[in-house]
């Protein structure tokens, strides 16, 4: 019994998810406790029961089915992000839910699950080369249509979820150096272009050097080398064309205290309640921060604060040494596994998680701008975690089935 468990499960991973979602209903109790919402924590739990019944049927789902059902599960849930936009409820200005009785669906954290089964199945085929442009391009084209009606929704922090997700995987999937460069150059430059004239010739200086060294397709290199300035000289003119709200916070992530209690207030909050810890925690519900409120909705976004406040430094590492297990699992099922599909699946996955622990951190400590993105198994949010759970259900089935070819 204990051998078939073994083969079955990895119990490390499985483990490390199931003391994350015990952290985040204690954590998203504690943010509700004196806020009169105690049906959030309920309606928490109850996708909790959802995503185990996702967790099981993606675990035990036969493993050549799986693979069988990633084209047809990817095109229905871009039937559900184009649905979504004409049927779908708005909140908060983003139109990206269904209401379902008193649960809301968000299909984009479903078709996170789908993108990467699809994306998997594509790469491992044997016919496909991603040095080659035109197979390149169709990978990128199975995450831009999710990503394209994502923006239109728009949901800026779950589309750089998706695009996070491509670049670990296409680099897993055989592309080369150069088409990563390609790739990469154009947002870090304009990310540069934020922060000066200075930062932005010198990402131009390096990428020049970089695309000089890799001695590549010197045309595409100097096409890209031009766009990539093009793109950065725009940067301002992108800007002006953003939503208010979002001006805000890249004017935040550059200076916080620009705007202490208007967009910038959430951040410094948080670091407030993250750094009042100190090592050991006020306790659980004695959190001032947390209990009184001083960071809205922090049952969202900024869940990481009451573990950061309430249990300390010592809690704070707890969870991010339960993360780090799970994405350490992740990328050694991806090293080991020997079938193809089975290895780029569990980087995809695995990618995911990454993506959205290094954002929501990263907001939380004021390192990142604010784009809303939640912490995985953590934040309040069902159709997050049911996806959450069923990809780690899809780890599961890698796991057992990692030495078939």
């Amino acid at each position: 019994m204990n051998e078939a468990v073994d083969k079955r499960i990895d119990l490390p991973t499985a483990l490390a998810v199931l003391a994350l979602v015990v952290a985040g209903l204690v954590s998203i109790y504690s943010a509700t406790y004196d806020a009169g919402l105690s049906d959030i924590a309920a309606k928490q739990l109850v996708w909790a029961g959802l995503g185990l019944a996702g967790f099981t049927l993606a675990s035990f789902l036969p493993f050549r089915l799986l693979q069988g059902i990633s084209y047809p599960s990817y095109f229905l849930s871009l039937l559900l992000l184009f649905s979504v936009l004409v049927l779908g409820k708005t909140v908060s200005g983003s139109t990206s839910w269904f209401s379902i009785g008193t649960l809301r669906l968000q299909p984009s954290e479903i078709a996170k699950v789908t993108t990467c089964l699809a994306l998997s199945a594509y790469i491992a085929r044997s016919d496909v080369n991603l040095s080659s442009f035109r197979h390149l391009a169709v990978a990128s084209a199975i995450v831009l249509l999710p990503v394209t009606f994502v923006m239109m929704q728009p949901d800026l922090g779950t589309a750089i979820i998706y695009l996070a997700m491509f670049l670990p995987v296409i680099y897993w999937g055989g592309a080369t150096k150069f088409a990563m460069l390609v790739i990469v150059s154009p947002a870090v430059v304009a990310i540069a272009a934020l922060f000066g004239t200075t930062a932005f010739l010198i990402a131009v200086i390096v990428l020049g050097i970089l695309l000089y060294v890799t001695k590549e397709h010197r045309i595409v290199a100097a096409a890209v080398f031009s766009l990539t300035i093009l793109v950065g000289v725009s940067v301002q003119f992108i800007y002006a064309g953003l939503k208010p709200y979002q001006q805000k916070r890249i004017a935040t992530f550059l200076d916080p205290n620009a705007d202490p209690l208007g967009a910038g207030y959430n951040v410094l909050q948080s670091k407030v309640a993250i750094g009042s810890g100190g090592f050991f925690g006020k306790g659980y519900l004695e959190g001032t921060q947390t209990q009184l409120r001083f960071i809205p909705e922090q049952w969202t976004d900024f869940i990481f604060c009451v573990p950061g406040e309430e249990f300390g430094f010592l809690g704070a590492a707890t969870v991010l040494t339960l993360f780090l297990v799970l994405l350490l699992r992740g990328v050694r099922l991806g090293s080991t596994s020997k079938n193809p599909f089975g290895s780029v699946l569990a980087i995809s996955v695995t990618s995911i998680f990454a993506a959205h622990v290094f954002i929501n951190i990263g907001m939380s400590l004021g390192l990142l701008p604010v784009i809303g993105v939640p912490l995985p198994f953590l934040s309040y949010g069902g159709s997050a975690l049911l996806a959450n759970m069923t990809m780690v259900g899809i780890l599961m089935n890698l796991f057992a089935h990692r030495k078939e070819y």
